[in-house]
């Protein structure tokens, strides 16, 4: 299937986000006497940013609040005495299936280049090493049979298990009902079933050995090792493969945080009230307001924001897209903004930790060839705790950067005690095994940079990993942009971010849910889409996610 077909098009939920962002006619309107309202947004991550663009588009006043910095965890950190050569912290590889998001890429007309993701012709070779047998390769076929099958036994069970095959070519083909008509009885079937009982009960599987799925679990499909998913509901991964999130990735020349940053600079072409040259960043005079220390109404009704340094204002909507235990843990969160329901899947929500370990170095000399020809060190998977060692090109005469180590779950938290030092250290005895004869240390330059997302107090984890169970909670969440039911004390606040989302972890679904929350405060504000360009809350009674009972 050509990689231009498929787009992060559902399955739960199969609105055409790409082609509601590029009707002629605009995402819709606001009543003129709205014009100049005030909307709070509660994070300056990318789902903020992109509420809040849209929104002064409209001809609102999105007022950001951010502890941090812009981007969340789209954080691309410049190597000392660059500007764009960066360890990618948070996001680093994006779909071509996501056409929300590359949507305001092109806008801001960033430049990309494939990932180089193992077996890709970006990375050039691949290492995998497990129980210290090494084997190199450019293509899936240079491994021994064993991978090949634990790809194939995958496939079949995709097959087997989902009706992949059919379920795909109606995503591919924009079919709504046709998907909704695969896919809904799959939630029912799967919601309460891990990724693990997926693969380990499939026929396929079961015809082969454990060592199968141990080596499907450290060296998976598509970017490596997929075991700190096992626990993980199977509708999630399902998801993953069917919009093809896992496939065709591709970087941002220079950084992901430019798409967010580009985004709160960048002025759009006739906006609605505001004047030629208007930009978020010109409506906050140069930088987002504070973090919010408070939500609430006040004695008046009023959306209510105090920030972290006792200032407050009032507005007439208020988009909330920061992670969702922050409202319980770092937000004085008013208890009435949300129902009980609601509020048991915010606090349900499970974060999965992660860590990255980056280096520069004075080339790209993994190019290298030895005198076998082949280059001198690759892609890396492995059982080792560097697990997943990235290797980037930043061209011919320029450093090069090195992802040591990205890690998930257990193996992220055995580096969340250490020193940036420390974690190097590890990671370069680990690879030192694997290329016992590559001098890796002797092309180390500048100062090492690192994260572990779940020490963040911003955050606290890298995004949702939804366990067994949780669709509802997730649907709850998701479907919250739509308030018409809604008590009155529950109206105006509109939440959005990835962990929101179908698609927790990618971007696609940080920008979909920005674009539902618009949605919800252009409604909320008397506003209304254009008939020949209808927005998610018009077409949610024919495209909405199933329903399971209580």
């Amino acid at each position: 299937m050509s990689p231009d077909t498929v787009t992060a098009f559902g399955p739960d939920f199969p609105f055409s986000y790409d082609k509601w962002l590029g009707h002629p006619a605009g995402l819709g309107a606001v009543p003129a006497k709205m014009h100049g309202a005030k909307v709070a947004v509660i994070g300056a991550g990318m789902a903020g940013v992109t509420a809040a663009y849209e929104l002064m588009r409209m001809g609102l006043h999105p007022v950001i609040y951010e502890p941090g910095q812009i981007g969340g965890r789209l954080r691309s950190q410049p190597f000392v005495g660059q500007t764009d050569i960066v360890a990618e912290l948070g996001g680093m590889r994006f779909p071509k299936s996501s056409r929300a998001f590359y949507h305001y890429v092109n806008k801001l007309g960033l430049k990309t280049r494939p990932f180089p993701n193992p077996l890709t012709p970006a990375a050039g070779s691949t290492v995998i090493e497990i129980e210290g047998r090494r084997h190199y390769a450019e293509t899936l076929d240079d491994l021994p049979d064993l991978y090949r099958e634990v790809a194939e036994a995958y496939d079949s069970a995709l097959e087997e298990g989902a009706r992949f095959s059919d379920l795909k070519a109606a995503i591919a083909a924009r079919e709504p009902a046709r998907i909704k008509t695969i896919w809904d009885p799959l939630v029912a079937a799967w919601d309460e079933r891990t990724f693990y009982d997926f693969v380990v009960s499939s026929d396929a599987f079961q015809k082969l050995s454990f060592h199968h799925r141990e080596v499907f679990g450290q060296v998976g499909f598509g970017t490596g090792g997929w075991d700190s998913d096992f626990p993980n509901s199977m509708l999630e991964i399902l998801r993953v493969n069917l919009t093809e999130l896992d496939e065709n990735q591709h970087m941002i020349a220079g950084g992901a945080a430019q798409v967010p940053q580009g985004l709160f600079a960048h002025s759009p072409v006739r906006p609605v009230h505001w004047p030629h040259g208007t930009s978020l960043k010109s409506l906050h005079n140069g930088a987002p307001r504070p973090g919010a220390a408070k939500i609430f109404r006040d004695d008046a009704g009023r959306l209510s924001v105090t920030d972290v340094w006792g200032s407050t204002q009032t507005f007439e909507a208020m988009i909330v897209t920061c992670q969702s235990w922050l409202m319980t843990t770092a937000i004085d969160t008013q208890e009435e903004l949300f129902s009980p329901k609601l509020w048991m899947a915010l606090d349900r929500t499970r974060y999965m930790q992660s860590s990255k370990t980056f280096v520069m170095t004075d080339r790209a000399f993994w190019r290298d060839r030895d005198a076998d020809g082949r280059e001198v060190m690759s892609m890396t998977l492995t059982d080792r705790l560097t697990r997943g060692t990235y290797l980037l090109d930043q061209g011919e005469g320029r450093p090069g950067v090195m992802c040591l180590s990205y890690a998930w779950m257990t193996d992220a938290l055995k580096m969340l005690p250490l020193p940036t030092e420390k974690r190097v250290a590890l990671a370069l005895g680990a690879l030192e095994k694997i290329y016992p004869d590559v001098d890796i240390r002797g092309h180390i330059i500048g100062d090492p940079i690192t994260v572990s997302w779940e020490a963040d107090p911003n955050f606290l984890g890298a995004f949702k990993g939804a366990l067994p169970g949780h669709y509802r909670y997730n649907h709850r969440m998701y479907s919250h942009f739509m308030q018409d039911r809604h008590a009155r004390a529950e109206k105006g606040v509109f939440l959005a971010g990835d962990d929101v989302s179908w698609t927790p972890g990618w971007v696609e679904g940080a920008v979909s849910t920005a674009l539902n929350a618009v949605w919800g405060v252009m409604h909320h504000l008397g506003g209304q889409t254009e008939r020949n360009n209808p927005g998610p809350g018009d077409c949610w009674k024919d495209l909405g996610p199933v329903e399971l009972g209580n």
